[in-house]
């Protein structure tokens, strides 16, 4: 295997290969992935695992180390802020372990969700000892990010782990200072290398702190778990690829951040606002300009310029130091050719807090029907409602679809659920 024997209409055939004599084996790594993974490690700072499954499979992997570390996963108990991505419902289901929700702001929306340390603390005193760990997405779909290193604080306080989805900062490790989060007191943490860097889709680390003790066989039978036992050796390769780039990042960051930033500031001068602090995304609030988030990637689409995302409310954008210069300059002509309108009203409905009826994994596992959305209020959702991007759930498996849910599923656009029988 592969069966295309390095030939063939793509023209990377040949790099295409699998777990053949000197190609080494990534989930019991002795020599060139190993090493490769060793460079890796160095270059964050901390333990470092590759991944060809994206940051969704080291989400399920850092859940699993985490809870067998702190006593076994049978009866755990995760403190997880709400916009978590859909791999982590599926953690849930797989495990079985119980979810207690720290909620967005009153008025906020499902994107995102500001935690700060009091609440965390809060939230972990109210548990009374029986949460074994804190997930939390940093930074967010929007470009927010979390006071990690206060976070961690109050977590370690109270002897529970601080786990973070850091799918979108992988870059972050090479700030001046550093924002990544294994920086910043986290213990274990998911970074998507394709996200920022320049690597393959599905390209990913898993970053696990040294002090917790927790050997690499570990680490990699938690990985196997979840994991292809055919991973591409394409994305691994791109993967080692990335370790020299990453020894320049620091200057490329410090090049490229400044004139990124310089764009924000003349954007905001001509009436857009942005949200978000992440220095590497910008995000727009599509409605104070007068447009929908649609509406403005429709626009920048015609100028063959694709968003990450957009909704009615938002526009986001992920540069990197590959669109320096003439991508960021059409970016910025597209953007200021839109006219600036009157503000259009919110529209978008609040989140408020919904019923739980059956815990993740009994919704996920149970017998399902599906149902025309105008059919399912009163029913317990068998299969967390989302759209891909941001793929955070609007509703979670094992929730009650109450009014107020049902307004916020017919505004993002859901036509339909998979609820319990």
């Amino acid at each position: 295997m592969p069966g295309h024997k390095g030939v063939g209409p793509l023209g990377i055939e040949a790099l295409d290969i699998t777990e053949i004599d000197g190609a080494d084996e990534l989930y019991a790594p002795e020599g060139i992935i190993a090493e490769s993974e060793a460079n890796a490690s160095a270059l964050f700072g901390a333990p470092t695992y590759y991944t060809a499954g994206g940051s969704s499979m080291a989400i399920r992997a850092m859940l699993l180390l985490a809870l067998a570390h702190t006593g076994g996963v049978e009866d755990a108990t995760v403190l997880a802020g709400r916009n978590a991505h859909r791999a982590f419902i599926s953690a849930a289901a797989l495990l079985g372990f119980g979810v207690e929700w720290l909620w967005p702001k009153a008025g906020a929306t499902y994107h995102s969700c500001d935690i700060i340390a009091p609440d965390v603390e809060a939230a972990l005193v109210k548990l009374g000892g029986r949460c074994q760990a804190v997930y939390l997405t940093s930074p967010d779909y929007l470009g927010h990010i979390q006071d990690i290193a206060a976070i961690a604080d109050a977590c370690h306080r109270h002897g529970a782990l601080l786990l973070v989805d850091g799918a979108h900062g992988a870059y972050l490790r090479f700030l001046r200072p550093s924002r990544h989060p294994m920086d910043l007191g986290a213990d274990l943490c998911c970074a998507s290398a394709h996200k920022t860097l320049p690597a393959l889709t599905g390209a990913a680390y898993l970053h696990v702190g040294s002090g917790l003790g927790i050997d690499d066989r570990r680490v990699k039978s938690a990985l196997a778990l979840f994991g292809s036992s055919s991973p591409s050796w394409l994305i691994l390769q791109s993967l080692d690829a990335c370790n020299p780039y990453l020894e320049t990042l620091p200057d490329c960051l410090a090049a490229f951040l400044p004139e990124l930033a310089a764009l924000k500031e003349r954007l905001k001068r001509h009436g857009y606002a942005l949200t978000g602090d992440e220095p590497m995304k910008l995000t727009i609030k599509a409605r104070e300009y007068g447009a929908t988030g649609d509406a403005l990637a429709e626009a920048l689409m015609a100028k063959n310029i694709y968003a990450e995302f957009h909704d009615p409310d938002f526009l986001t954008l992920m540069p990197t130091p590959a669109s320096a210069g003439d991508d960021l300059r059409r970016l910025e002509e597209a953007l200021l050719a839109i006219p600036r309108r009157e503000p259009l009203p919110r529209v978008a409905p609040p989140f408020r807090a919904p019923v739980r009826a059956l815990s993740i994994r009994e919704a996920a596992l149970a017998p399902r029907e599906t149902l025309p959305l105008a059919q399912c209020e009163g029913r317990v959702l068998a299969e967390s409602a989302l759209s891909c991007p941001p793929c955070v759930p609007i509703a979670v498996c094992g929730e009650v679809i109450d009014a107020d849910t049902m307004e916020r599923l017919r505004f993002y656009g859901i036509r339909a659920c998979a609820v319990v029988q």
